[in-house]
Parts: structure tokens; sequence; C-alpha cells
């Protein structure tokens, strides 16, 4: 003690205080404590000082505070000093500051109601605890659901959850949440919804049981006990309710501010509805019963709202419409008769008025009359031992009488409607085990304390005692489990005033026996009471002012009663009249109500099943003969100590939960929080009791490798032993020199109050201490450093001030030197611009003069030119004049000439027209046509020549006379101007002179007006330039400007625009994901509809064919032939489930669904006999027909065969004759190859392609009639020798012989068939020569025209010619005829093209045909009919056909299922296909499928494709929790899908393929249907997948990425309570991240192996990751203990671990490290500052993937590991809030880890060919064929 006094009360040791305002006060010591001190100097919070007086008796020292690292805590058992005031701080600081409202206590869940709505209870919340260990999770009501629900799975154990608080407290939201927990996690067992029935009777049970009160809105007026069943599968089948203590008084009468039951008030809402017409309601305020509080309306609720609400549960509970109605018109007619008025008739007696309204209304709907009523409501009957008098009552009584009257009626209801809950939630299914959960009133005292308070109280005395004893074996297993010493603890047992209250002549004792006194009364209780238990009981005391009240002294506190009114609510009397007025009702619900219950001791009437259980019911027990008939007589005493009594042996009989709930403050203020308030639940409800049992013994609890990882630094290095154990003793003996202060178990160390907290300390100091060092060495380390940049800095100075010396010397010297340069450079200027004005004066003059000299000169020359032109003019006008008119002469008469040979070439023209005509009308070949016009160009060309001949003769002689009539104009020219000159010389001449006069005159004035204009010009120019300059200066200025503006606002429009694309992208691509999300999602449903549909079909099957024992029947009508049925994976799965299920007692179904699948199995029955009887008559038949058959085919077989023998004969000199003719047409092609004489388009080409073709059609069809008949001929021979051996044997079987004869009968119905065949075959060869032969006449025709068109232009263009004159007329005619050459001889060379391409293309036509040819005749060599059975023959064939495989497999219809068989449904990844190619199975089984589309066989395919996709999701149905199996599948499954769509012909697909690829597309069936058919089945599978590898991620994620510390030593391990949390040392079995990481390249390898498409890889990593980030985050945001700056690194160090395994696997653009986005951010936002606003912009700018309620979630359960680090403050908080408060999120908390990401097979080819796939004879499937 000396050691701790000295440690812990030493100055800044911080106490609690007691105070009357806040209860206690913290303070802090100004002075070290030393023995003996009287008094402490402390200092408060505010900062005053204060004496702090020690009691001089007890020398008792105040409360020491934890440490704040301990604040805030889960558990309160983790406080070091376990006392009141550090429960009370520790709640209000995670109340308060933190939001938190659930603190574990031990055991205990301490729940505040925070008077506002959370979101902590949904669905996402409800799975984040399922599964979990109970201290693992922050403290939550699911975490106790968690715990009892696992207790009882393991321990198969029944579960208790125990919920306790004061009105208002939010007990019956707790146990509501409880309940939705349970129906959530465990689901039902049947179709029937059993969860959601037991959710539904909360609604119900509120609305008749619940008030609101001044302290709740919805307070529970009853306490409840309800026993949720499971089966031994541990999901709900049903549930049990049991109510006490029904507060009937509030049906009569409620306080001010207080409302009557919610149900009533729903009534009153819904008046308006048609069905409540009858009723006769109106509002609340205007019933009695309804207005007493003054405030009939509840803030935020909706009346009208919760009566549906009530009336959807009462329907989901099996009441029916009518009953509902019934419940409604009793609860109606019961506000009726509150509002009947009752009045004197004298002092003695009373009366109602005739005609009273509402007794009216009242009699009406419960179906009595009016005048028995009214009568019993104001008298009542006496009876005697001899006679029975009818006595009027009272006013008063007569009241009272009514009220008492609607509390009984409505009791009855209450009692009809949990009866009517509890069967339709009883179950028929044996229960193996329950939960219940117990929604009961707390302790409770008011000023006024009655009846109802004493019988809570007395229940809550009861409940206490079995918390402290179940509180009490729990510390002394886990003393005993550690095999520590057991000391006794001392606790408080209330047995006594238990006993004080049912022990005999107890409180509840005597008050039934004065209950059955004549003329017993309150007072005369009361002092029965006093002389009973005054002087020999201390816990029973009697108040000094009055003697009509006693005082208890409870658990919790002293209550004083009342005892006005004990006896009357005791007896709860009734007059038994008015009852039988009732039961003589009309109305069947009443009379139902009044009905005497059966003997039963639940409601269900079940008997108590094993294990312990015990059912136990509200009433009375009735075994006693006529007790029934008075049950209304038996005290309320005795039925609530009975049923209390009983809840305790069910209690005792279970594991016990327990929740306390706390009400903050008495306003219902939103986290609020009154200290004196929650002081007194918290005594009140145990909380203190379980510390102080706690704090008695060892309440700290410490594992070794804890203790050494938290003080480890408290150790020397030669301390530290290999041995853990031995290490913390050595240590603790050294640090703890008293040995009782600690004990060592076999796991964990224990610990006294207060030791953590000196060790802690200890820790701290020596922490503090190296800090200090640490300190020392870095300030003396930068001290150094600050010193060497002021040395290094002061020497850079004095280096720059040097420098900048020197260059200002330098820089006086330059410029003294360049003034020097400046005057001798002036000075040279001043006589250089002298000297250059004087040369330029000089110059100036020279100028002048040479100019003026120069212009002499050139007026002299200018006139001279003149002079010249005009004479040229004059003499050139004379010449044109008269070659003008010799040009006129000559044109005329070239004009005469041509009109003369037009009009003889026109002549000709029409001679030659009407021969034209002539030949069309005689349609001579086009060969003849061909040839004329040839002879025409001939002709044309040679009259071209002709006339190109005199065309150059004439233009010789028209040369020459032109030379000599030029020589003679020009010789007649210069005569005629020597004339004219010689006349007009000097007239010209002068005028001329006069002329150049004026011209001189008018250039002198011009020139002088033009300078004048030049000079004005140059002024107004050069101003104008200026204003131009500037205005062009600004305009630029301007134009940048707008340039610039344009600019920036092109860039902000662009990126607005891309901003606005990217977000509409961004929007789409959501749309989408969530469509195909909303799609696959329907999948799921669909496929888990399926599942259960067949459990449905296997639970059926089973109910229906297990046979009853001792007696097994076989149907006689089942044949052999049914008993040897091919293999149905569906039907021998049904039989394995039954033949396994024998064993197992039959399911007992609902009885409609049995009865209706009875019946359907009888029609069944009678369908089948009717198709049997139908088989065996069609049998009957056809053995008649048989007979008649086998004759007539004997008759026409030898006649069939010579036909077909004679047909396959002719077919083959047919056969030989196209051989013939094919050669011949090759000799032919070959000549004329070799000749050139057939050239490509003349008739001889043309008519020889015609014959090739319809040789080849010929051929094509023969060759199909020869397989046909040559098929049809060996299936015949084989069946004439199947038939010759059957008439050989000499036991011939019947079967056989059917058989035999059917395939006879399909051979003929074949043959006829072939013949039909061929018939159309030849039919459609000549409708194919028709039409040739019309296309044929239709090209001639074609051409003709063309030729009448190029005639009749033919005809034009020369009608032109002859009009134009001979020279054009030629040159046009040229022209034209060089133009047409030119096109026609295109079009030859095009034509030439084509025709090339197409001998090409026959002549490998016919080469494949030949080869062809020659192969059928090998074959018909190898099979000829000279050939016997027994010679070998050689496989000619084989060869070609595997050279020319077409990558097929061919199979039999009755191989199918064994296709599907071995290599679906037997085929094990693990074995035989790890070798195989990967998605070999989906390659064989697309070839099967081309197999069968290349045969045309559309059932086959059909058939095919059901039969795989049915398999595939058998085995998966089978094996679907094995990773390798579900991803194998799904590979195979893509690369089906993917080889559909390669092979599908559409070209979209088809762009990768090779050749030969694109020869294999399917040619008959469209399988787009199959395509999408495939695509569903494989989304299934991928969900499948992602779904088996979360379970396997799953327990791994938290361990690994949470709690493991990847980097030993960063995080600190803190005290833990008394609920352990899973330890972050990795022990043996634990997960670490690199066990995430093994399984992640397991998964990553197993799928590569397989072949998966790489896409599908980085879909499947990417939902991966989101799963490991989410259930990450999600456990970090319910974990106190882990939101810290250590674990935040730790965070960070996993996650780039993963990324790092990204990188390796090439997989970061897949999109995983986004999805752990949320998961980097909460880890860096464990790890910035937290104080200032500038942190949280920066936070909130960083945080950009958490939504606000996460960010401050995780800012609220920021805990401190250390003692260095900081809290987060409120304000910083709230600013946040604030911040973020424009967010547009989801409310919710937690990530959805349900969520799969919307799944797409991107298109993948293949380049593997198919023909080149070789099958492993492993997978058993030899019976396919290669083809």
């Amino acid at each position: 003690m000396n050691q701790e006094l000295d440690f812990m009360f030493v100055k800044y040791a911080r106490v609690w205080i007691p105070d009357v305002e806040e209860v206690w006060k913290s303070a802090e010591l100004t002075k070290d404590y030393r023995q003996g001190d009287g008094v402490l100097q402390l200092q408060l919070e505010d900062g005053k000082e204060l004496e702090y007086k020690l009691d001089p008796k007890t020398n008792n020292l105040p409360h020491l505070r934890n440490p704040d690292i301990l604040v805030g805590e889960n558990d309160l058992t983790a406080l070091s000093y376990l006392h009141e005031p550090a429960v009370l701080h520790n709640l209000k600081v995670r109340f308060i500051d933190s939001k938190l409202i659930y603190t574990y206590c031990g055991i205990v869940l301490v729940a505040i109601n925070p008077y506002e709505t959370l979101p902590i209870y949904g669905t996402d919340i409800i799975y984040a605890y399922s599964g979990q260990n109970m201290g693992d999770m922050d403290p939550h009501i699911f975490a106790v659901a968690e715990e009892a629900y696992k207790q009882m799975a393991r321990d198969e154990r029944n579960q208790s959850i125990i919920v306790s608080g004061e009105s208002g407290a939010g007990k019956t939201v707790s146990a509501k949440y409880a309940m939705r927990y349970f129906a959530t996690v465990s689901g039902s067992a049947s179709e029937a919804n059993v969860e959601e029935k037991v959710l539904a009777s909360n609604p119900i049970m509120e609305s008749i049981g619940n008030a609101k009160t001044t302290r709740n809105d919805n307070s529970s007026r009853f306490g409840k006990y309800i026993e949720i069943g499971f089966d031994k599968k541990y999901r709900i089948i049903g549930a049990n309710m049991r109510t006490y203590l029904l507060e009937k008084s509030r049906v009569v009468f409620q306080a001010d501010e207080e409302r009557n039951y919610h149900i009533f008030y729903q009534l009153c809402a819904s008046a308006h509805l048609p069905e409540f017409k009858a009723l006769k309601l109106g509002k609340a305020n205007d019933f009695h019963y309804t207005k007493q509080g003054r405030n009939p309306v509840i803030d935020g609720v909706d009346d009208a709202k919760e009566m549906s609400t009530t009336r959807n549960a009462f329907t989901l509970l099996g009441v029916n419409e009518s009953y509902q109605l019934g419940l409604f018109q009793i609860l109606a007619s019961i506000l009726h008769l509150g509002n009947v008025e009752v009045k004197d008739r004298d002092s003695d007696s009373s009366i109602i008025p005739p005609n009273n309204g509402h007794l009216s209304v009242f009699c009406e709907l419960m179906g009595v009359t009016y005048q028995d009523m009214s009568h019993w409501l104001c008298h009542k009957k006496l009876k005697t031992a001899t006679e029975t008098y009818i006595k009027p009552i009272p006013k008063l009584q007569a009241i009272n009488a009514r009220d008492a009257l609607a509390k009984h009626i409505y009791a009855k209801l209450f009692n009809w409607i949990v009866d009517h809950v509890n069967k339709a939630l009883h179950s028929t299914v044996k229960q193996h085990s329950f939960i219940g959960v117990l929604d009961i009133y707390g302790f409770e005292t008011f000023e006024i304390n009655s009846f109802e308070q004493f019988c809570i109280n007395y229940a809550n005395e009861k409940l206490q005692q079995q918390f402290n004893m179940h509180v009490f074996k729990l510390e002394q297993e886990e003393y005993m489990k550690e095999q520590i010493p057991w000391t006794l603890i001392d606790f408080y047992d209330n047995q006594p005033c238990i006993n004080l209250i049912e022990a005999k002549m107890g409180i509840l004792d005597l008050l039934d026996e004065e209950c059955k006194m004549p003329k017993g009364s309150d007072d005369s209780w009361a002092q029965k009471l006093y002389n009973t238990h005054l002087k020999t009981c201390a816990l029973f005391e009697k108040p000094r002012m009055s003697n009509k009240a006693f005082i208890i002294q409870h658990f919790a506190d002293k209550v004083e009663y009342q005892c006005d009114g004990f006896l009357e609510k005791n007896k709860d009397t009734v007059n038994e009249e008015q009852i039988h007025v009732l039961k003589a009702s009309k109305f069947d619900l009443l009379v139902e109500l009044f009905r005497d219950e059966e003997k039963a001791t639940s409601p269900t009437g079940a008997a108590p099943a094993t294990g312990g259980r015990t059912r136990l019911s509200v009433k009375p027990d009735k075994n006693k003969a006529g007790q029934a008939s008075k049950e209304h007589k038996k005290t309320v005493g005795l039925q609530f100590r009975n049923s209390l009594q009983l809840l305790m042996e069910t209690l005792n009989a279970t594991t016990p939960h327990y929740v306390r709930c706390i009400k903050p403050n008495d306003h219902k203020y939103a986290f609020t929080f009154d200290p004196k308030r929650a002081v007194q639940q918290l005594r009140a409800c145990g909380v203190l009791e379980t510390i102080r049992i706690s704090a008695a013994g060892f309440p700290s609890r410490w594992t070794y490798q804890e203790f050494f990882s938290r003080y480890r630094v408290l150790m020397k290095q030669k301390d530290v032993l290999t041995d853990r154990k031995m290490t913390c003793k050595n240590v603790l003996e050294k640090l703890v020199q008293d040995p009782d202060k600690y004990q060592f178990g076999k796991t964990k160390i224990f610990f006294r109050a207060g030791q953590v907290a000196y060790l802690e300390k200890l820790r701290a100091d020596k922490l503090r201490a190296a800090c200090i060092r640490i300190q020392k060495t870095i300030r003396c380390w930068l001290a150094r450093k600050k010193y060497l940049r002021m040395k290094h800095a002061a020497t850079t100075i004095q280096r720059y001030v040097r420098g900048y010396q020197a260059r200002c010397l330098a820089k006086f010297l330059r410029r003294t030197r360049a003034a020097i340069i400046i005057q001798k450079y002036q000075r040279m200027y001043v006589q250089r611009t002298c000297y250059k004005r004087k040369q330029a004066a000089a110059l100036a003059m020279q100028c002048i003069l040479r100019a003026y000299m120069a212009r002499q000169l050139y007026k002299a020359l200018l006139r001279e030119h003149k002079a010249i032109i005009i004479q040229k003019m004059v003499r050139g006008w004379l010449a044109r004049q008269w070659f003008k008119r010799s040009l006129k002469a000559i044109v005329y008469l070239q004009c005469c000439i041509r009109r003369m040979r037009a009009k003889r070439e026109l002549k000709k023209l029409k001679i030659e027209a009407r021969s034209v005509e002539h030949f069309k009308k005689l349609n001579i070949g086009m060969e003849n046509k061909i040839m004329q016009l040839q002879r025409r160009i001939d002709d044309q060309n040679k009259e071209n020549r002709v006339l190109s001949e005199r065309l150059n003769s004439l233009e010789v002689s028209h040369a020459a006379e032109s030379e000599r009539q030029r020589v003679e104009l020009t010789r007649l020219r210069g005569a005629e101007e020597d004339a004219k000159n010689n006349a007009n010389k000097v007239t010209s001449l002068l005028e001329e002179l006069e002329r150049l006069r004026k011209d001189l005159q008018n250039t002198q004035k011009e020139k002088k007006a033009i300078e004048d204009w030049a000079r004005t010009y140059q002024d107004e120019m050069e101003q104008m330039i200026s204003e131009l300059k500037e205005q062009n200066h600004l305009l630029k200025n301007e134009k940048n400007d707008l340039n610039r503006l344009i600019q920036e606002q092109s860039q902000q429009w662009t990126e607005k625009m891309q901003r606005a694309l990217k977000e509409e992208t961004q929007q789409l691509e959501n749309d989408l994901n969530e469509e195909r999300s909303r799609y696959q999602n329907l999948l799921t449903e669909h496929l888990q509809l399926e599942e259960k549909y067949d459990d449905l079909k296997e639970e059926i099957t089973l109910a229906v064919n297990v046979p009853k024992p001792g007696h097994r029947r076989t149907d006689s009508t089942h044949s052999s032939n049914e008993s040897e049925c091919t293999y149905n994976s569906e039907f021998a799965e049904s039989e394995e489930g039954s033949r396994g299920g024998e064993d197992v007692p039959k399911a007992i179904l609902d009885m409609s669904l049995f009865l209706k699948l009875q019946k359907r199995v009888s029609e069944l029955e009678q369908e089948k006999q009717s198709l049997q009887n139908e088989l065996d008559r069609r049998e009957e038949q056809f053995q008649r027909a048989r007979a008649r058959d086998d004759e007539e085919h004997k008759k026409a077989r030898s006649a069939e065969l010579e036909y077909e023998s004679l047909k396959r004969q002719e077919l083959e000199s047919e056969n030989k004759k196209l051989k013939h003719d094919l050669n011949e047409m090759r000799q032919s092609l070959r000549g004329s190859a070799e000749a050139g004489s057939a050239a490509p388009g003349s008739p001889a080409y043309t008519v020889l392609l015609d014959q090739l073709n319809a040789s080849n059609e010929e051929l094509e069809v023969r060759k199909e009639e020869v397989l046909i008949l040559r098929s049809q001929l060996v299936s015949q021979k084989e069946a004439m020798q199947h038939k010759d051996e059957k008439e050989t044997m000499t036991e011939p079987l019947p079967y056989i012989e059917d058989v035999q004869k059917l395939t006879d009968a399909k051979e003929i119905s074949q043959a006829y068939m072939g013949l039909k065949e061929t018939s159309r075959l030849l039919e459609s060869q000549l409708q194919a020569q028709r039409r040739s032969h019309e296309n044929e006449v239709e090209v001639l025709r074609g051409e003709l025209q063309s030729v009448k068109e190029e005639n009749n232009r033919q005809q034009q263009l020369l009608a032109q010619n002859l009009q134009l004159p001979p020279e054009a007329r030629i040159e046009a005619s040229l022209q034209h005829e060089i133009t047409r050459l030119t096109n026609e001889n295109l079009d030859l060379m095009e034509q030439l093209e084509k025709q090339d391409k197409t001998v090409r293309k026959l002549k490998k036509q016919l080469k494949v045909f030949a080869k062809k040819i020659n192969d059928l005749e090998g074959g018909q060599m190898d099979v000829s009919p000279g050939q016997t059975a027994d010679e070998p023959v050689h496989p000619v064939n084989i060869p070609r056909r595997e050279k020319d495989f077409q990558g097929m497999l061919e199979y039999k219809k009755e191989d199918e299922l064994k296709l599907v068989k071995n290599l679906i449904l037997e085929l094990k990844p693990r074995g035989v296909a790890v070798n195989l190619i990967p998605g070999l199975p989906a390659y064989i089984l697309f070839m099967c499928l081309r197999h069968a589309d290349y045969i045309n066989d559309d059932q086959k395919v059909r058939s095919l494709l059901t039969s795989v996709i049915n398999s595939i999701k058998k085995i998966l149905k089978k094996r679907g929790d094995d990773f390798e199996t579900v991803s194998f599948w799904l590979s195979n499954t893509c690369r089906f899908l993917h080889c559909l769509k390669q092979y599908s012909g559409d070209e979209q697909f088809m762009k990768h393929n090779t050749t030969k690829q694109n020869d294999h597309c399917l040619s008959n069936f469209d399988l787009a249907e199959y395509r999408q058919v495939l695509s569903d089945l494989a989304i299934q599978i991928y969900q499948q997948l992602i779904k088996c590898m979360e379970n396997i991620l799953q327990p791994m994620i938290v361990s690994g990425m949470l709690e493991h510390e990847t980097i030993q030593g960063v995080s600190g391990v803190k005290p833990t309570g008394l609920r352990k949390r899973t330890s972050s040392i990795a022990d043996e079995g634990t997960y670490t991240l690199d066990s995430i990481i093994r399984q992640l390249n397991s998964f990553h390898s197993i799928m590569c192996q397989h072949g998966t498409d790489p896409e599908l890889i980085k879909q499947v990593v990417k939902q991966q990751f989101y799963i490991i980030g989410a259930v990450t985050l999600n456990n970090l945001l319910l974990r106190k203990d882990m939101c810290s700056w250590s674990k935040g690194m730790q965070i960070r160090y996993n996650v780039s671990q993963l990324e790092e395994w990204l990188r390796d696997k090439n997989l970061m653009t897949c999109g995983a490290k986004e999805t752990l986005e949320p998961l980097i951010q909460a880890a860096q936002l464990l790890q910035v500052k937290k104080k200032t606003d500038e942190d949280a912009e920066a936070i909130c700018s960083m945080c950009n993937s958490l939504s606000t309620a996460q960010i401050v979630k995780v800012l609220n359960l920021y805990t401190p590991v250390n003692a260095f680090e900081e809290r987060v403050s409120v304000l910083f908080i709230r600013t946040i809030q604030t911040r973020l408060r424009d967010r547009k999120e989801s409310p919710q908390l937690l990530m959805d880890t349900k969520l799969i990401y919307p799944v797409t097979f991107p298109f993948n080819p293949s380049s593997l060919a198919l023909e080149t796939i070789q099958i492993p004879s492993s997978l058993n499937v030899g019976f396919l064929t290669r083809v």
C-alpha cells in the first residue's frame, strides 16, 4: 500500500471527488500526499483551488482517475480502477464524445438511449457481426445476440437475453433488434417465412400493449418473454410469447401528457375508412378513455399509417379480415362504453338515461340487449345461503363497475390476441432449442408507488438475485480454469427481501388473506403488515407521517408504497352478471373471448420439449375441477408470483445474457447525459454490483504474450528468456513487491485493481525518460546543424560583398573608356555631316541639268514614233477589208460542195438503215451482226482514209493558191500606200503638229494639277496612314485580347465539355453497370429459386416415394424396357437421395401442399396407366400388321432389288458419260487455250461455260443419287443377312424380331424417301435449266436493245455531222470514232479480266470434282459387288480422311448421356483435367455440336445443348464449394461460348479467324439464343466462384489485414477487459497477410491453369480486392481498438504488399487497386494530423472515397495506443461534419460486402485449329468418331 501511495498520490495525480450536481468531479493534486495528512491539496479542472478533507475515522483517500489511454474503453472491466466515478465517466465519454451508445461491463451490455435514430441497425451491420466473437467487435446488441446464437449451437444449451431498464430506456427497441438479428441470420426452416411472422408480432404487441407516458412515447405497459424456437440446423421454426402484468388501469385512466394504448388512437385515426363506418368512431378527443391525458398526438407518429402496419401484421400472422374487424369492433365498443353517462337517482342508487347513444352503439357492436346491460351497470346481485338479492349501487360504484368491465374486456382481448399470435408462430416441426428474449420493466420508484410498482420491483429482486449468482459463478469458473487460489468474494444477497415479499406470512400472503376477508380493507392490511414485519425484519419500515404506507429496502433503493388500492387491484373483481350478459351475446368473437379456456400449461397447448425446457404461461394453473369457471376471482398477486416462479425456472435452465438499458435524461434530449439519473439506474440495474464483484478479485487479466509485448520496455535484455511465462514472473517480482497484487494462471496473469495503472505509470515514466534522451540528442544535433548553417551563411555573405565591390570598380573603368570613345565618334559625325551636305548640293545641280537635256531628246523621239503608228494602222485596215471579201467567197463555195456531198451520204445511210431494220426483223444471230458491224467499221476506216487523202490534196492546193494571192495582195497594198503617202503627207504633218502642241499644253496643265493633287494626296495619305497605324495598333491589341479571351473561353468550354462528356460517359457506364448488375442479380435470384425448387422436389420425392416399413410394392405395369432406361443424372441423384434418406424421418409437409401433391401423383398415375394401355393397343396393332407387312415385303423385295440394281447400273453409265463429256470439255478448253481462237465473251466460250455449269450440276446430282442408293442397297443387304440369320435361329427372341421388322419398315420408308428425294432433285435440275434459259433469253434481249440504242445514237451523230462543214465533219467523226473505240476496248478488257477469273475458278472446281470422281471410282472398285465378305478391304481412304479432317466429332444419340457423364459429371479438375489442353471439354462438346449442325439434326443440337447446360448446373450444385471445380467450369463455359461466337458465321466474330476456321463455321443453325443462355450460365458460375472465393477469404481478412502485426513492435497492446479480443500476436493457426497472399496466388494459378480468359481473371481479382477492402474497412469501423495511428501504418503496409502482388501478376490495370481506395484513405485518416482547420480541409479533400458517416465514425473511434498520442477533439469532428454537409452520398455506414460487380465476357477467339485437337483416352470418350 505504501508503494502504491508513493507512486500514485503524488503531484499532478488526478482523482475523483464527490459533487452534488455532477455526482463526481475531477481534480488534480497540487502537492504530494504523505502518510498522516488529513487534507489533500487539489485543483479542479476550471482552475479553482480546493482543500479536500479526509475522513479521520476511515482515512479513505479519493478514487484515482484512470490514465487517459484507458478512457473510452469498450469494456468497463478493462479499466485499471474499477469504481463508480470511473464507470460513469467512461460511459459519458463514449456517449457524448464518441456517440457510442453500447458499452460492455463484464457480461452485461449497457445500452444508453440516444433518443435519435442511428444508422447502426441495418442488414449490413447484422452480417458484419454474424460469426464474430463477442469481444472482437465494438459493443452492440447484435454482438450479444450473436453470442447467444453461437452458444446455443456450440453448447447445445438454451439461451436467454434479459433486457431490463426504466420506462423510456429502450428495452423494447433492444429486444426488437435482437429478434431481428435472429430472424436475419438464421432464416427459416421452411417456406412459411417464420422469421417474418416473428417480426410481425412486434407491431401487434406494441399497438395493444404500448402507450405514451411522460418518460417514453412508446412505453411497454406489460412484460413479455419471447421464446424463439430453432431446429437441429438452428433455423427459426417458430416462437412463443408469454406476457406479464398488463397495466389494465390505463384503459380507463391516463395521467396528464400520457395516452391510452396505441390501438385506440389508431382506430380513431382510421375512422374514415369504409370498413370502419359501422363502428361509429370519431376523433380521439371525442372519447373519455382517450382524452384524459389531453395530448392525443405523438410528434412524428402517423396513427393511420401505424394502423395499416398493424393490420398487415395481423394478416401475415393468419388473422383473417373478419376476425380483424371483430377485434376492432370490440375495441370500438370499449371506447363507447367509456362515454356511457351514469346519473344519480338518489344517494344509494344510479340510473342510465334511456336511449343513451353510446350505450346503444356499445350494445349493437357487442350483440347484447340494451335493457340487460343498462340494468346491470347500475345494479349488482348479492347471494346469501338461501336467497339472492338485486341491489342498486350509487353512481361512483356504477362508474367503477363500468370501468372494471372495460378493463376486463380489454384484458380478455389482449390474452386472445397473444394466444392467436402464439398459434400463428407455433411450428409442427420438433423444436431442438430456443433463445428467449425477456423484455421486462426495470426497478421503478415514483412519488406515489402502488401495487404495480410493488410487483415490478418484486420481479426485479428475483432477476437481480439470479444475476448476482450468475456473475459469481462465472468469476469462480474463470479462477478455477486458470488454477489460481479461490478466495470467497462477499456480494449482496437479496434473499431476505424476497422472503419478505413471497414467503409464508409475507406481504403477498397477507394481501391474499385480506382479500378473502368479507370486510377487508387497505387500512386493516397495513396494520397486519406493521404487526408482522415491523419488528422482525430490518428491510421493512413504517413511514413516520403515514399509517397507510410501508417502506421496503430493495437492492437498489428504499421505496415507499401507498396501501390505497392494493386490495382492489389484487382482487381485480368484475360484476358477474355483466359477464353473463356478454356471454349471451350474438357476437361469436365476444363469446369466444369469455369461453372457458382448456386446461393447458401454455397458450399453444404443446407438451414440454426435451432438454430441460419448460413451457410457461401467464395463466394460472387450472388442474383443479371447477377452477376454470372462477379464474377471474384468482388474485393478481398469486398469478404474478406463479408466473414469475416459472420464469425464473426457465431462466435458470438457460444461459443468460444481460442487456441493461439506461435513460440518459428525463427530457428525451438527443445525446444529453444527466449524471444523477445515470448513477441511479446504474445502481438499480446491477452494473455497479458487477463492478464491485470484479474489483473484489482480480479484474485485470493479461495473457503472457500480451503482457510481454506491452511491458517489454520495462525489461532488460538479460531478463528476456525463451519462456515467456518465466520472463513475466521474473519481471513482476521486481516491479511489484506485494505478491498479493497479482496471480499467475495457466494462460493469464491476474492483477488486482489499480495494478495495471501502476504498471502503465512505470511504462510511461520509462518511455518519458527515453523521449527526453532522444529529445536531448536531437536538440544537440539541431543546434549544431544551425551553427554550421550560420557559419556557412557568413562566409557566403563575405564572398558576395567582395565580389560586389570588384564589380563596381570594373564598371567605373568601363564607363570612363566608353566616354572617350563616344567623344571620338561624335566629332567624326559632325565633320562627316558637313561634307555630306556639300556633296548633295553638287549632285542636285548636275541632276537637274541632265534631266532637262534628256526631256528634250525624248520629245523628238516621241513625235517620230507616233507618226509611224498612224501609218501602220491605216495600212492594216485596208489589207483586212480585202481579206474579208476573199474569205466570204471561198466559204460560200465550200458550203455548196458540202451540201451536195451530204445529200449523197444521207441517201446511202437511209438505205443502210433500212437494211439494218430488215436484218433485225430477220433476227439473225449475234455473230452475223458483229461481223456486219466489223465490216462497217472497216468501210468507215477506208472512207476515212480516202477522205483524209482528199483533205491533204485540198490543203496542198489551198496553200499554194493562198501563197499566190498573198504575194499579189502585198504588191497592191505597196502601190496604194505610196500613192496615199505622197498625197496626204503635208496635210497630215501639219495636223499632227497642231495636235501635238495642244497635247503639250494639256499635258503641262495636267502635270501641274497632278503635282498639286499628289502633294495633297501625300499629306492626306500620311495622316491617314498614321491614323490607320494607330487604329491598327488598337485593333491588334483588341484582337490579341479577343484571341486570348476566345482561347480562354474555348479552353474553358473544352474543359467543360470534356468534363460534361466524362460525367455523361461515367453516368452511362454506371447506368450500364447498374443494369448489368440488376440483370445478374435477377439471374442469382433465379438460380436460388431453381435450387429451392430442386430441393423441394427432392423433399417431395422423398416424402412420396419412400415406402412404408414392411411393405414394398412394385408397379405391375413397369416394363423391362423402362427398367433399363438410359443414364439420367437427375433421376440418379434423386434415387441416391432417397436411398441416403431412408434413415431420416419423413419431413412434415404442409397439409394443403401435401394434398395437392397427392392429387397430382394420382393424376400422373392415371395418365401413366392410360399411356400403358395405349402402348399395349399399339403393340397389338403392330403385331397384326407385321405379318401382313412381312408377306408384302417378301414379294416386293426382289422387285425392288432388281429395280435398284438397274437404277444403279443406269446411274453408273450416266456417270461414265458425264466423265467422258468432262474429258472432252477439258480437251476443248486446252485446245482453245492453245489456239486462242475462242476469246472470252465469244459465243463459243459462252456455250462452253453453260455446258460446263450444267455438267457440274448434273454431276453433283448424280453423285448424291449414287450415294443414297448405295447406302440403301447396303442397308437392305445387311437387313437380308440379319433376316436370314433370324430365320435360321432355333429359338427366336420376340424383342429381336420386333426390332428387325421395325428396321425393315424403316429401310422401306428410307428407300421410298430416297426415290422421292431423287425425283425432287431432278425436278429442281429441270427448273434450274429452265431458269438459266430464261436468263439467257433476257440477256440477249438486253443486248439487242442496247444495239438498237447504239444505232439510233450513231444516226443522230451522222445527221449532225452532215450539217457541219467538211473539215469539221471529218474532225468530229474521227473524234467520235476514237472515243467509241476506246470505251469498247475498256469494256472488253474488263470483261476479259472477269472471264479470266471465272476460268481460273472453274479450273479449280474441275480439279476438285475430278479428284472426287476418282475417289468415288476407287471407292466403287473397293466395294464392288464381286468382292466377298471375307476378302480384306484395304483402307485406301483413311489417309485422305485424316488429311481432310473437318474438326467434328460424331456420336450416336444413345451415347449423349454417356458423353455428358464422362465429360462433365465425372470429370475431376484435380485429376484428369490438370493435364488437358485448357478448355478441352468445351472444344470436344463444340465439335460434337458441329457434327449435329453438319447433319442438320435440330433435335440433336437442342438435346446436346440442354444436356450440357443442365449437367454443368448439376455438377456446380454438387461441388459448388470447390473453387477448382467452379473455376474449371467457368473457364470451359466461357470457352464454349466463345466457340459458338467464333464459328457462328457473324462477321464481327470472324475477324481473327483463319481460312480453315471460317470453313468450320456452323452452316444450318443460328444458336444466338443458346449463346444468351450460356452467357447467363457463365454469370451464375462466376457468382458461384465469387461466393466460393469469399467463403475461403472471409476468415483470413480481418486477422491478416487488421489483427496481425506485419511490422512487429509498431502497435502496442492495450489492457483488455473480461471479453478478450483476438490478440494481434500471431499464434499458430492464425491467419497473416502471407496467408492471404498465398491464397490469392492459389486462386490465380488455378484460373491460369484452367485457361480462364485474362479479362475474366482481372474481374475476379478486382472482386477479390473489393471483398478484402470492404471487410477490412467494415471491421475497422466497428472496432474502436483498431482505430489508432500505428494500426493505420500497419494497414498501409499491408495494402502496399497487395499492390506489389498486383504488379507481380501484371494486374495493375484491372481496377483492383481502386477498390482499396476507401481502405487506403481510412488508413491515411488515422495517420494525418487532426487539429486545425487546415487539417480538416486536407482530410475533406483527401477522403473523397469515404462517406461522411465513415469519416466521422473513424474520427470518433480514433483511440491513442500510447500516452503520447492525442485524441480527436469534438470541435474538430464538428468542423469536419460542417465541411462535408453538402456532400450527396448514401448514409450507409458500412460497405456492402455482398456486392458483386457486374461481369462481362469479352470475346476471346481461339487460335487452336479444331482438326488438330487430340482426345486423350483418359476421358473415356472412345465412342466419339472423328469426322
